[in-house]
């Protein structure tokens, strides 16, 4: 199982980097704009941002994924699959457009609680752009040109930063110099890749072809939907019912949790690939078993890092108004390793062929998320919210794990999860309880506390003894860089034979929540 799992943590790493360096520059913008924006235009320009995912994800109608398949698909012709796609997009985007813009105020009151047309329009705008980046993005994947893909999103970046910055510091626009940032600079890329891709793409969709590929992409919808509302609706339930100060800082407890949603789009990227190419189902449910096993415990050194640290976090990296965002980091970081473990079940659920178990699991929690949000905001706050993100992803994952257990039974390793939680609850709850959230010393004390997660694992039996033996390279780096590189040897090999799509578009369905 070892080679599963080096071959896992290599090609996470190599797909991950443009995400990583784009979500640092982003958490390390943070002092500049929460110093010039307050926590109630913070928290109106994040509700529009993920209102906009949402909404892109239904006027996408399900093409991107058709793309994904019908791409490689045999009988279906690559240049007509993709001028086909670019079509339907482009006339949905625009169309989606100017049928909303009259609507900007109510949409606004809906979303805000308040009257803010300008915002609307912005991000209405940005509905044309989002959906249309999606696409062209994925047209460098689809060519397994890893290397373009990584220099386009960050020259996006790049260019996004200092237009925002000058919209937001010298023009004091606020959240329309956020979104304007956002959308206005992506417009640009937007065009620019069009202007590359020109000759590949089309305004006349090839109608037959466009049928199948909607027969495929449509149903996908309602799930994807469903889940991404998860993290998306309680922003909008605080923005209405505690205001939009509060929704900002519910937003930047979101934003603190980055290094869960880094860790989780690696592993979007990497694991599919290897979980459909192990062709024995014996050995595919062993893999699978070690997988969830320390996928799980890396979860739960970061949530441990993340809940125990958020209040140093959010004091380095916010304005003191923003302070109070602390409280609820921790719950959202559990709720994103809980989405991660998700995406595990939603993999072995794809190897049965049977994704429509996907959508009721993703709806009820949308439903307890919603109810949950309603109970505990008036209750307590920001952090009801996060109570209800925790449970709701929780369901969710509950009921994943009994259908695809009822399809494809995997031997988890039961005893040694739950050791694992038990002893990250225990170190938690200790920080939690006895430990001051001020000062450097108890700083320092809560980092130990982290710190001894991997030692309190190593001494309740956690660690098999092929385990320990990997632990013990950590003293031998010079061994260890050859291992991991003979495992990327290896792993480059078996990933070139018949093990379905490339690596990195198995999954690309699945990457719109980490896109608000």
């Amino acid at each position: 199982m070892s080679g599963y799992l080096r071959r896992l943590a290599t090609t996470g790493a190599a797909y991950t980097a443009a995400s990583i360096l784009s979500k640092l520059i982003a958490v390390a913008l943070l002092p500049l704009y929460t110093r010039y924006l307050t926590p109630a235009d913070y928290g109106a320009a994040e509700v529009m941002f993920s209102a906009v995912v949402a909404v892109s994800i239904v006027i996408r109608l399900g093409v991107v994924e058709a793309l994904l398949r019908f791409y490689y698909k045999q009988g279906e012709e690559p240049a007509a699959v993709v001028s086909t796609s670019f079509a339907t997009l482009f006339w949905a985007g625009l169309v989606s457009v100017i049928v909303l813009m009259p609507f900007a105020g109510p949409i606004s009151d809906l979303l805000l609680g308040e009257s803010e047309p300008t915002l609307a329009r912005i991000a209405i705008g940005g509905l044309f752009v989002l959906t249309l980046s999606e696409y062209l993005l994925t047209i460098f994947r689809l060519d397994e040109r890893a290397r373009a893909f990584f220099t386009v999103t960050m020259l996006s970046v790049l260019v996004t930063i200092p237009v925002t910055v000058v919209l937001v510091v010298p023009l004091d626009l606020g959240a329309e110099g956020l979104l304007l940032g956002s959308y206005g600079t992506g417009l640009a890329i937007v065009l620019g890749l069009i202007f590359y891709n020109r000759r590949r793409l089309s305004v006349i969709p090839d109608r037959p072809l466009l049928k199948r590929m909607m027969a495929f992409g449509l149903p996908t919808m309602p799930a994807e939907l469903s889940l991404y509302s998860l993290s998306f609706i309680d922003r909008i339930l605080i923005a209405r019912s505690l205001g939009l100060a509060e929704a900002g800082l519910y937003s930047i407890a979101i934003k603190m949790s980055q290094g869960i949603a880094v860790l989780v789009r690696g592993f979007q990227l990497a694991f599919p690939p290897l979980a459909y190419s192990i062709q024995d189902d014996d050995e595919a449910r062993l893999a699978y078993s070690a997988v969830v096993t320390w996928f799980v415990a890396v979860m739960a050194l970061v949530v441990s890092f993340l809940w125990l640290i958020a209040p140093w976090i959010v004091g380095l990296l916010a304005a003191p108004e923003f302070a109070d965002a602390a409280d609820v980091v921790g719950p959202v970081s559990a709720g994103a390793a809980l989405y991660a473990l998700y995406m595990v079940l939603l993999v072995v659920l794809g190897r049965t062929g049977r994704t429509e178990y996907n959508l009721p699991a993703t709806i009820v929690g949308l439903l307890a998320n919603v109810c949950l949000n309603l109970l505990l905001l008036p209750v307590w706050g920001i952090i009801g919210a996060g109570v209800a993100l925790v449970v709701s992803y929780l369901l969710v994952v509950v009921l994943m794990y009994f259908f695809t257990q009822r399809l494809f039974p995997v031997p988890y390793e039961w005893g040694r999860l739950a050791r694992l939680l038990l002893v990250t609850a225990a170190l938690i709850a200790i920080g939690e309880v006895f430990v001051p959230d001020q000062g450097a010393g108890w700083l320092a004390l809560r980092l130990l506390l982290v710190i001894a997660l991997p030692v309190a694992l190593l001494f309740t039996g956690f660690f098999t003894a092929e385990e320990r033996g990997w632990l013990m390279l950590l003293t031998r780096p010079a061994e260890l860089k050859a291992k991991v590189l003979e495992a990327r040897r290896v792993g480059k090999q078996s990933a070139g034979g018949e093990g379905g799509l490339p690596l990195a578009v198995e999954v690309e369905q699945w990457d719109e929540d980490l896109r608000s």
